[in-house]
């Protein structure tokens, strides 16, 4: 598995070969996306400027908290950076310098934030160069911290971005560990190890109590260390805590979370995969026992077919692909989550998602099929289908009946676009080899010297707390 960061280069070489398909079908493609983006920026600008997003039919805005956050000009600026939106930068830039302020007295889901708010800026300054984004994201970054101070140093949900007020004692290993790449990248730009330190630990701290197959569940107490449920899957509530895990080593070099990775990889391949007559799916089971407990495939499980490519695991990519598009074309656009042994819709709604479109351009990028290439189309055109407006983009509230959702959160800016975009864009607009993309799709440079982990360490490291 040392061999991670070789077969990704070696990936993105053999994905190159598609870029020299249809170049004029390409641009087309790509300036419809850019069309498409705009649209929806104008949405936010006319109908929700100062809030969190913007609802397009009844034409007003809504935030997430007692008060803004910014979350929509935040999470689309990185894409604003690759589109090269000059107007659309210059908008966003006046907002977040003049207006965004986190001295505000009001709880906040700590792992939301951080991939959003914290990911967007540091993101932003990367692509930009303009500090200001970097001391905001700090600014923000210490206001999160005071969730890591449990029994357990396992993350507590929320926290008062002024008192430091925590609260939440019970959450899950996404909202533990799909933070790793915002901090660590903080700790990296400041030279402040604390960050990745006291993210890393509370990963640590739940892998170390993982159960016999080797995979973690969807619910734990922050202070007894103990399960709340004991079903494993790789939907939301576990998702990112495995993607940060293959993307922490790829962008950090931390052998700590290359083992914690093979081992979870290793789970999921004997445990939660599984086979029907209509394709290969990602299942669910029992943690310790490895019996099936459910047939649930979904849009947020999707985005395990990038960790796979980035793995290696190509084939395994591939069919699980062919389940990704059918359950996307069952009813022209995909429902959020399904029964695949009966092929039932369980959560008939469409939030705008991205992750089956990220996964169909890591599997195209690293195959170079033009049938990957022609899924991403089909994708892009189902949301300019039934998701478009007169006044933007929606979501679905029902995949079979097509009635829309009068509500747009600002990931449709940060992530479904931006992949919808980079199947069309030119190649030198994102390259593989320079970044790694988090959970929110912000690109986070991949130029650091390899084999830096912080102080803490799995085995006799940091307060001497390792893991078994």
């Amino acid at each position: 598995m040392k061999r991670i960061s070789i077969l990704l280069v070696f990936h993105i070489l053999m994905g190159a070969c598609c870029m020299a398909q249809s170049n004029a079908e390409r641009k087309e493609y790509a300036s419809r996306v850019k069309a498409a983006f705009v649209k929806a920026w104008n949405s936010y600008m006319n109908y929700a400027y100062g809030m969190d997003a913007v609802n397009p039919i009844s034409e007003k805005g809504h935030n997430w908290y007692s008060e803004s956050l910014l979350m929509t000009p935040v999470d689309a600026y990185s894409t604003m950076c690759l589109m090269n939106l000059k107007k659309q930068k210059k908008q966003a830039r006046e907002l977040i310098f003049s207006r965004l302020n986190f001295d505000k007295d009001m709880d906040v889901q700590q792992f939301e934030i951080a991939i959003r708010m914290v990911g967007g800026l540091i993101s932003s300054y990367l692509l930009d160069g303009d500090r200001r984004f970097l001391e905001l994201a700090k600014d923000l970054g210490d206001r999160l911290m005071p969730v890591f101070d449990t029994p357990t140093g396992i993350p507590y949900r929320m926290v008062n971005l002024r008192t430091g007020a925590i609260s939440g004692n019970v959450t899950n290993p996404c909202e533990v560990g799909s933070m790793l790449l915002e901090y660590g990248m903080l700790s990296k730009l400041t030279g402040d190890p604390k960050y990745y330190d006291k993210c890393k630990r509370g990963i640590v701290e739940v892998y170390k109590r993982r159960g016999k197959t080797g995979l973690v569940a969807g619910g734990i107490n922050c202070d007894t260390g103990e399960w709340t449920d004991n079903k494993a899957h790789i939907r939301g509530g576990i998702d990112a805590f495995y993607e940060y895990l293959l993307k922490g080593y790829i962008l950090f070099g931390d052998e700590d979370l290359l083992h914690m990775w093979q081992t979870s990889l290793d789970g999921v391949n004997r445990y939660l995969e599984d086979r029907t007559a209509d394709g290969y799916w990602i299942g669910e089971a029992d943690m310790n026992t490895g019996e099936r407990t459910a047939t649930v495939f979904g849009a947020l499980d999707c985005f395990w077919n990038g960790c796979l490519v980035l793995a290696g695991e190509t084939e395994r990519a591939k069919k699980l692909q062919e389940s990704i598009f059918k359950m996307w074309t069952m009813h022209g656009i995909e429902p959020e989550a399904i029964d695949y042994k009966t092929m039932q819709v369980l959560s008939p709604g469409y939030m705008v998602r991205p992750e089956a479109i990220e996964a169909t351009y890591y599997v195209w990028r690293a195959t170079g099929d033009s049938r990957y290439y022609e899924m991403g189309k089909t994708m892009f055109e189902s949301i300019e289908k039934y998701c478009q407006t007169e006044n933007g983009y929606v979501q679905l509230s029902d995949v079979r009946t097509k009635e829309k959702w009068d509500t747009l959160e600002s990931f449709f800016f940060a992530e479904t676009m931006k992949y919808c975009y980079l199947f069309f864009a030119p190649e030198k607009v994102f390259s593989f080899k320079d970044y790694v993309l988090n959970t929110e799709a912000h690109p986070l440079r991949n130029t650091w010297d390899k084999g830096w982990r912080g102080d803490y360490m799995m085995h006799g490291g940091g307060d001497g707390r390792a893991a078994q």
